[in-house]
């Protein structure tokens, strides 16, 4: 993975762009595709690190295909199969080979779609503050990293604009933001797609503890699974070998970075400090280890 040069931003000038993300690079192929590159930017509690993770985006592109292709039954997603080289010049299909996908315009819904099956993370502060998460109460006595004892839970978050943080919220406020059904449709799309990947990577020694799915609809209200699917950028993936109930366990994920970026004195605006060549080179390390388990 770290043998790529890294891709901190994207310069196409044969299609036009629509949107810089946090990670992804949007383009405009016509009125019915886009084209979305996955850069090796990071962002850590909404905030773009200056320093790219070689490969990053190529890993996010391999595992997001993988998840994508095995999930489908469940949820149709956004992929067209058209290659993403085939629509930009030859001199520009460096920037899209092994981490770009071409997929279909679609009306993204307003919120991020949270399935959490241990209580860690927002999660776990929540339930010490209030003895829930998103509104559902949870059993009393709970250690941090626990399994939830009822199984996963649906727990939605508002989408934050650039430089804000997402939060957290009910059902119910769901439910106004999407109306009943729509909202009702995702959060058991949501808990199938998570319960079904968990089970799998169970399979490969990974624990998935929480996820983020996004979905979009087309002009006929269809539902699409779209953005990236059960990566380390939107879930928290545990080695089971190494896991205990009551602390956080080593992740395959940037949580390495956070962790990091805790023990330092800044306050979580930009600018995000750089990251050091040796937090850079664990944190490249556990992206290749995530993708090494779950995909060989």
């Amino acid at each position: 993975m770290n043998d790529s040069i890294p891709l901190f931003e994207t310069n196409l000038t044969s299609l036009p762009l629509l949107h810089r993300g946090k990670v992804r690079d949007i383009y405009a192929v016509d009125e019915h595709h886009l084209l979305v590159i996955q850069t090796d930017r990071l962002s850590a509690f909404d905030v773009i690190l200056p320093t790219p993770v070689p490969g990053k985006g190529k890993v996010l592109t391999r595992l997001s295909h993988f998840w994508f292709e095995k999930l489908s039954h469940i949820l149709p997603n956004h992929l067209t199969g058209i290659a993403p080289e085939s629509i930009v010049t030859p001199e520009e299909r460096e920037q899209v080979i092994d981490r770009a996908f071409v997929v279909k315009r679609l009306r993204p819904l307003p919120i991020e779609a949270i399935v959490r099956g241990y209580i860690v993370g927002s999660g776990w502060k929540d339930y010490q503050r209030t003895g829930a998460v998103s509104g559902i109460a949870l059993p009393p006595g709970l250690q941090e990293a626990d399994k939830l004892p009822m199984g996963a839970v649906f727990t939605p978050s508002t989408k934050a604009m650039a430089g804000a943080h997402d939060e957290n919220i009910t059902f119910e406020e769901c439910e106004r933001l999407l109306g009943g059904a729509l909202a009702q449709a995702v959060r058991s799309n949501s808990i199938a797609l998570y319960s079904e990947a968990a089970d799998y990577a169970a399979t490969r020694g990974v624990i998935i503890a929480d996820t983020k799915f996004e979905f979009g609809q087309d002009t006929a209200g269809q539902l699409y699974l779209i953005d990236e699917v059960l990566t380390p950028d939107s879930s928290r993936f545990w080695p089971a070998d190494q896991y205990r109930p009551g602390k956080n366990p080593p992740s395959y994920d940037k949580q390495f970075v956070r962790d990091w970026l805790e023990q330092l004195n800044w306050n979580k605006q930009p600018p995000a400090p750089a990251i050091p060549d040796e937090i850079l080179a664990q944190t490249v390390a556990r992206y290749q280890e995530a993708l090494d388990r779950l995909l060989h």
